[in-house]
This record gives C-alpha cells, structure tokens and sequence, in this order.
C-alpha cells in the first residue's frame, strides 16, 4: 500500500506523462489540420491549372486548324503555279524553235531593211523586173519578221504568265506568313501547356504527398498517443480510487477507535460509578453520614433499580 506522499508523487508523474502526450496529440492535430488545408490548396491550384490547360488547349487547337486551313489555302494557290511554270516552259521551248529558222540578224536590222526597201517601192520608178525583185525581197523579210513577231507575242504572254505567277507567289507568300505567325503562337501556347501541366504535375504529387501524412498521421500517429493516455489515465484513477479507499478506511477506523475509546470510558465511568455507589450503601447501611455526591448515587442506584423493576 502506497502512503499518501508515494501517492501524490505517482500520480503527479502520471500527470507529466499525460501532459506529454497531450501536447503530442495537440502537435499532431496541428500537423493534421496543416497537411488538410496545404492538400485542399494544392488540389484547388491543380483544378485552377486544369481548367487552364484546357483552355489553353482549346485555343492552340483553334489555332493549329486555322494554320490547316491557310497551308491548304497556300498550297492551292501554289498548286496555280504548277501549270503556270509548264506553260511558260513550252512557250520558251517554242521561241527556241522559232530562233532557229531565223537568220543571225537582229530585229531592228531586218525591220529596217524591210522599211528602206518600201520607201523605195513607193518612192522611187522602177522597172518591172526590178520592182518585182524588191517585192519579193520585202515579202522575204516580213517572213522573217513575222518569226520574230511570234517570238514577241510568245514573250509578252510570257509576260503575263510571269506577272500571274509572281501574283500567286505573294498571295502565297501572305498566307505562309499568317501561318507561319499562327504556328509560332501554337507552338508558344503549346509550351505555356506544358509547363502548366508539369506545374499542375508537381501540384497533384505534393497534394497526394500531404493527404498521405495527413492519413498517417490520423491512423498511426495518434491512436498510439490516446492510447497511451487512456492506459494513463485509467492508473490515475486507479490511484484516485485507492487513495479515497484509503481515505474512506483511515476515517472508519478513526470512527472505531472514537466509538472503541468513548465504550471504555464510559465503561471505565460506569466501573467508578458502581464503586462508589457500593461504597455509599455501606455507609448509609452503617448510618455513616452520606455527602452530597454519595447520596445522589445511592439515590441513582435505586431510581434505576425502580426503573428496571417497572420494566
């Protein structure tokens, strides 16, 4: 049995202990409610970043068919080209041929000697033979020029085809510069994608990290820790019971012995009482003189003895 110093020291380190664990299961809750609200932040932030994603998504999918729809539009017109170069190739291919039935005389030279021999027709009197002679010289050269005129009328349509070409090639080149443009914007957001991703990535890991302590934390962290202070707490009142048992007894036995001290006292009395009560009978039986005190006991003695007669 434990005295009440050893008692009140036990239950005093039990009090210590108790605090303890308090203060553990207090840092543990912390620990909880941090990681829960830390969890829902980082699952907010990961939604937020989905919804980014997505339309960030949406946009560079805009985009990337908006750049389709110009490659189609580009090629198509490059396509335009295509014929254009065969045309002007079979024409070049035909001012070759027309280069080689013509003399190694310039057009200008032959224009010229074509127009002298006109002027002269119709300036000067010729003979018939002689006249005859430069009609057919002119009728040769017009023949002659007239290569040259297909050369020309192949060159002017050259011309045109060219100038088309070069129209085609801009239009071209406009839309290729709008897609090229659009393509470097898709290309931006993809990159701006992804990173979201990757961030929301790190996001989803620490969220998932946090919910995880937060579990561990709950399941194996403190039921130990409230178990120990059940296990505690139960010794605590097992002491506060055994000391107010202890208690209980202490003041029982005190009753006994007050009672046990009050019995031989008034036993002890009594004892003295019935002494002297004998002692003052003698006398008055003698005819000795009785004192106050010795006749009240003679008188008690025979009250009770009446009284007990009567009963």
């Amino acid at each position: 049995m434990l005295t009440k110093e050893q008692n009140v020291i036990q239950k005093e380190e039990i009090y210590q202990q108790i605090q303890k664990l308090r203060e553990e299961a207090n840092k543990a809750n912390v620990q909880i409610k941090n990681s829960i609200e830390r969890r829902n932040q980082l699952n907010e932030d990961v939604k937020k970043a989905r919804e980014e994603i997505a339309g960030l998504k949406a946009e560079r999918d805009s985009i990337n068919e908006n750049v389709k729809l110009l490659k189609d539009q580009r090629d198509a017109i490059r396509a335009q080209s295509d014929p254009i170069l065969e045309k002007i190739k079979a024409m070049k291919e035909k001012i070759a041929e027309l280069k080689k039935s013509l003399p190694r005389v310039s057009q200008r030279d032959l224009q010229e000697e074509h127009d002298a021999i006109e002027w002269k027709i119709s300036t000067t009197s010729l003979d018939l033979q002689e006249e005859k002679i430069l009609i057919e010289d002119v009728k040769r050269l017009e023949i002659l020029l007239s290569g040259y005129k297909k050369i020309d009328a192949q060159n002017n349509k050259i011309k045109v085809l060219l100038n088309q070409r070069k129209a085609l090639d801009e239009q071209a080149g406009v839309l290729h510069k709008k897609l090229t443009d659009l393509a470097a914007k898709s290309q931006e957001i993809h990159s701006r994608m992804i990173e979201k991703v990757n961030t929301m990535n790190i996001s989803k890991a620490q969220a998932d990290s946090q919910h995880q302590l937060y579990v561990k934390t709950k399941e194996e962290v403190l039921p130990p820790i409230y178990e120990k202070m059940g296990q505690f707490i139960g010794q605590l009142n097992n002491l506060k019971a055994s000391f107010a048992k202890e208690a209980r007894d202490e003041v029982q036995i005190k009753i006994k012995a007050k009672k046990a001290v009050e019995q031989a006292t008034k036993e002890k009395e009594q004892a003295i009482k019935e002494k002297l009560g004998a002692e003052a009978r003698n006398k008055l039986q003698k005819g000795e003189k009785l004192s106050w005190n010795e006749f009240q006991l003679v008188m008690g003695d025979e009250a009770n003895e009446d009284s007990e007669a009567q009963g």
